[in-house]
């Protein structure tokens, strides 16, 4: 049932974690993970925080495709800033 999930999530590669800095905003970090697809980048991430001792997380994927690592790292930070200006907290809802 759920194959076309499973086989989407095979077909990419996440770029090293370490790789790219995470970054604070407005009490959220933001990581930048962007995913190896057919000789590009997709951009995908997480947004995270702590809230009374306990990590939240949101994982932003969109289908942006960039040619580089680092240039889908840069819209992710500014996607999920975007994200956040626009959600708040309810992004963990």
């Amino acid at each position: 049932m759920f194959n076309w999930l499973k086989k989407w999530f095979q077909q990419g590669t996440t770029v090293a974690a370490s790789h790219f800095e995470p970054e604070s905003y407005q009490g959220f970090d933001i990581y930048p993970e962007p995913m190896a697809e057919a000789g590009q980048y997709r951009l995908h991430g997480r947004i995270t925080r702590l809230k009374d001792g306990e990590r939240q997380e949101y994982r932003l994927i969109r289908s942006d495709m960039l040619p580089s690592a680092e240039q889908a790292a840069e819209l992710m930070i500014a996607k999920a800033k975007r994200v956040i200006d626009e959600n708040g907290e309810r992004v963990f809802d």
